[in-house]
């Protein structure tokens, strides 16, 4: 540590913010609000709003028709897994696997993104709430442990975050599917109008549009954000900020009160614990580009730096007084992987309706809620899945091999091509202990930190429920008069829904749990984690609205406590 001299308060700070995706935004935002002098440090590269490199290319400018090289393919193989990431489009977003290395005891993929503004640049959107019925699932399941919370304890708190980032959706008024403060909502297409007309009728579910953090209307608090333009080139950052980033929205509002400092290219490798005061006073980063090592000093720290992110961090923090990792008195700390496994559905041809198409390229699609092992339903699994899919109409692309001339040429590119319709199931993934991150002390990634060792399955319940999922999924659309239905289930492994959570679980319990309810450290009332790891079960819908709600209610709490001089 510093002397007590110059360089030490020039490195000492209100607060630290370890992130700066969708969590780490909100917590800059929220402590600078607050009025907290705070220093927000990110490991990658800087990202400013709007400078994203590829935002406004045609697709004749990008190279090799926009599809990876060989060499590509092997720095980022693990990030290919999801068949849509490396492209030439989107590859600057995704981390290089041999620099960035981590072991598969089972199959695990891992998608990252290091660079300031994180995975909130490449996100779905897609924006969800937890229900009651989702944080008593553990309790009345009897597994695992119970949610020290409640929905009526963030329910203002959704309402907060769902003002400021913008969301658009339909209210529904169903209880298990919490309505929010939702912009208008994008317009189901008419193949999608008439799934959702016959599905209600015929087997009693909801198909709903997608709710989403896309701007359909203006938001007077963030000027510097346009409405969506309905390009779908979302994953490539959106200069016109139609949809929520931390650059485009969190960041900017952080950076107008004057509190906050950027830091980027700072690696955030441990916890600074202070045994005679028993709280964290700082953090210790090495400088990506030089090497320099520096220790920063703050009274109240944020861990946001992705779920497992900030486990590295907790299990690097070794001490006397956290001999197994920072804060790790329960034992429940990198355990407890949760993620959503999807890749299974069902898809189908359309007939008909070949008068009609649609306007833009709606960045959204349908989405049918959960209705499995709720009221009556009771199935021989727990829990249960939802699907976002979509139908669309095929373009122009088949005049590429069109061999009439003249007139009949002529009539056929007057013509798209035929419908077809598909949806893909979101399910469950209960905590399971042992399906945990463990610290690799014996393989280095390219800054000669230990990496992370992964070991987590789908287990017995997941897949009796997939079932459902592929079976259900082809039920919708013969139901709704569809052709040439086809079921699909694709072997995966956990974390390809990249909704990795649970690794520092909350909890009511310090002996079963990492963090309180307010995702306060039980053994460290001064460091707070804010992203996936709080989480304690997973719902079986996109969580990321939620890190949102929690971020701002735990910074809300810790500066009451810091007024208080509590921590």
């Amino acid at each position: 540590m510093y002397p007590n001299t110059d360089a030490e308060k020039k490195n000492t700070f209100d607060a630290i913010v370890v992130g700066t995706g969708i969590s780490g935004g909100w917590a800059a935002k929220e402590l600078t609000e607050k009025g907290l002098k705070t220093l927000v440090l990110e490991r990658g590269r800087m990202v400013k709003h709007p400078d994203y490199p590829t935002a406004t290319k045609d697709p004749w400018e990008l190279p090799y028709a926009g599809r990876p090289t060989q060499e590509d393919l092997k720095q980022q193989g693990v990030q290919n897994r999801t068949g849509y990431t490396v492209r030439q489009d989107t590859k600057h977003w995704f981390v290089n696997d041999l620099e960035n290395p981590y072991t598969e005891v089972k199959r695990f993929d891992w998608m990252r993104g290091y660079h300031v503004g994180g995975r909130s640049i490449m996100w779905g959107r897609q924006s969800y709430r937890l229900a009651d019925m989702d944080f008593e699932a553990n309790v009345k399941d009897g597994i695992a442990i119970d949610w020290p919370v409640r929905y009526k304890d963030i329910a203002p708190w959704y309402d907060y975050v769902e003002s400021f980032i913008g969301v658009s959706g339909q209210a529904e008024g169903v209880p298990h599917f919490p309505d929010g403060k939702f912009l208008p909502p994008m317009e189901l297409n008419c193949v999608e109008l008439d799934l959702k007309s016959r599905v209600k009728d015929k087997l009693g579910r909801l198909v709903t549009i997608g709710r989403v953090a896309h701007a359909t209307a203006p938001l007077p608090h963030s000027p510097q954000r346009g409405t969506c333009q309905y390009r779908n080139l979302c994953s490539r950052g959106c200069p016109y900020g139609g949809y929520f980033s931390s650059n485009s929205s969190t960041l900017p509002a952080a950076e107008k009160t004057g509190n906050m400092t950027l830091r980027p290219n700072s690696i955030v490798y441990e916890l600074i614990y202070d045994e005679k005061k028993g709280k964290a006073t700082g953090v210790k980063v090495l400088d990506a580009e030089t090497g320099e090592q520096v220790e920063y000093y703050a009274k109240v720290i944020f861990l946001c730096a992705s779920t497992f992110g900030s486990t590295f961090i907790m299990l690097n923090s070794v001490s006397s007084r956290f001999p197994n990792g920072f804060g790790n008195d329960s034992g429940e700390l990198g355990c407890n992987i949760m993620d959503h496994h999807l890749s299974v559905g069902a898809g189908a041809s359309v007939e008909g309706y070949e008068d009609q198409y649609y306007s833009g390229r709606r960045a959204n699609g349908f989405y049918i809620p959960r209705y499995r092992n709720i009221g009556n339903d009771k199935r021989d699994y727990i829990r249960g899945f939802g699907y976002q899919g979509a139908a669309s109409r095929q373009g122009w692309s088949s005049l590429v091999s069109e061999l009439s001339l003249g007139a009949p040429l002529k009539d056929a590119a007057g013509k798209p091509g035929s419908w077809s319709i598909g949806m893909g199931g979101f399910g469950e993934i209960l905590p399971y202990h042992e399906n945990r991150v463990t610290l690799n002390k014996d393989l280095k990634d390219k800054y000669g930190l230990p990496t992370l060792t992964f070991d987590a399955e789908l287990k017995e319940n997941e897949i009796k429920m997939r079932k459902d999922m592929a079976n259900d999924a082809a039920e919708m659309l013969e139901a709704a008069g569809f052709k040439n239905v086809n079921k699909f289930d694709r072997p995966i492994g956990v974390g390809l829904g990249i909704h990795e959570m649970g690794t520092a679980r909350m909890g009511k319990d310090p002996k079963t749990s990492v963090l309180n309810k307010w995702n306060q450290v039980h053994a460290c009332k001064n460091v707070f984690v804010t992203d996936g790891s709080f989480m304690t079960s997973a719902a079986c819908h996109n969580p990321s609205l939620g890190y949102m709600a929690f971020t701002a209610r735990a910074v809300d709490f810790a500066v009451s406590e810091l007024k208080k001089n509590n921590l």
